[in-house]
């Protein structure tokens, strides 16, 4: 499973961050998601191997302009580059009413269909090309959700000990069994493909909306093996701002993380006042803080990183900017964003 960032700022993009999006892609799928799309979304995706022509479901935690304003743009980019397949967004009802008035003043006709789900109404979990989605509710000045996105169809892992016990030896079966397949065998026995061929546990992300109460996650995050959620704010900052942005803190964030168990968190969001070097606040601060609370593997999110995670649900950035991104769950005294 892979994801990208396409924007990691809050409420103004500076020179290096765009507003809020990201990119999700299931193994061995041609479609991806994408979750939230600020302006600047249909640039930024100029830059990476996604294109809206693949996009297959777009999920829109909230409706708040940060989130949601690029979201006309990046549709009629889709429609004139020729795209006719019908489109599904996932999203509160004032995103469908924003989507439809904008193309409407904007004389833009789409080629293709959207399909609009009430993200409110949303119960059993939707596909989406090769994940299974689901929505949870979170607390913020309007209303905001997290997505949690499980892998449908989980890698099978060929157990060669098993095999060499049983004396079969390489060739076609191992292939069959590997694909969920049962092989009967020309002597009589049959090999079950769950013991031989066990599926791996299914990878599951969790990516939150703005959201003040990160302890709302918790039945969400049990078994998860990443949380993507905001950290617009240190705590002393937070401090000062009061509670009526309705954000949470890096150390709010950590500290739920930790005691979640969670293996790995990448933080988001973050307020532009937060540089990313020179004098003042600076998205370092933001790491220390976290890192003082949560031992895992910590990471730091930056517009076009790349990360994948892979089978046994290790996290690894895997493009654009490793070396300043990536806490890789250390613990330091300084970091560079």
């Amino acid at each position: 499973m892979k994801f990208q960032f396409l924007g990691t700022s809050s409420g103004v993009p500076t020179r290096s961050r765009s507003h809020t999006a990201l990119a999700v892609q299931a193994p061995g799928q041609r479609r991806w998601a994408l979750i939230d799309c600020g302006e600047g979304t249909q640039h930024r995706l100029l830059e990476t191997g996604f294109s809206p022509a693949t996009l297959g479901t777009i999920l829109i935690t909230h409706r708040h302009g940060d989130h949601c304003l690029g979201l006309p743009g990046l549709l009629a980019h889709a429609s004139m580059n020729g795209r006719s397949e019908a489109l599904t967004i996932v999203a509160p009802n004032e995103v469908h009413r924003l989507v439809e008035i904008a193309l409407a003043l904007t004389d833009s006709h789409l080629g293709f269909d959207l399909n609009f789900v009430d993200v409110a109404r949303l119960q059993a979990p939707i596909a989406i090309d090769g994940l299974a989605a689901t929505a949870v509710p979170l607390s913020h000045r309007v209303p905001s959700f997290a997505f949690v996105l499980r892998e449908r169809s989980p890698p099978r892992r060929l157990d060669r000990q098993r095999l060499s016990t049983a004396c079969v030896p390489p060739g076609p079966a191992w292939g069959r069994l590997q694909r969920g397949e049962d092989v009967l065998l020309e002597d009589g026995p049959v090999l079950r493909a769950d013991h031989f061929a066990p599926a791996a546990p299914p990878r599951v992300l969790v990516v939150g909306g703005d959201n003040d109460t990160p302890a709302l996650l918790a039945d969400a995050c049990r078994d998860a093996h990443v949380l993507i959620h905001e950290a617009t704010y240190t705590h002393d900052v937070a401090a000062r701002v009061g509670p009526a942005p309705m954000h949470s803190d890096a150390a709010r964030v950590a500290r739920f993380a930790a005691e979640a168990g969670l293996p790995n968190l990448v933080l988001t969001h973050f307020s532009p006042r937060y540089r990313d070097h020179g004098r003042g606040p600076v998205v370092a601060d933001i790491a220390r803080e976290a890192a003082e609370l949560y031992p895992g593997a910590l990471h730091l999110a930056r517009d076009l990183d790349l990360y994948e995670l892979g089978i046994d649900g290790t996290l690894s950035l895997s493009g654009h900017s490793a070396a300043s991104g990536s806490l890789g769950g250390q613990r330091r005294p300084a970091v560079s964003p």
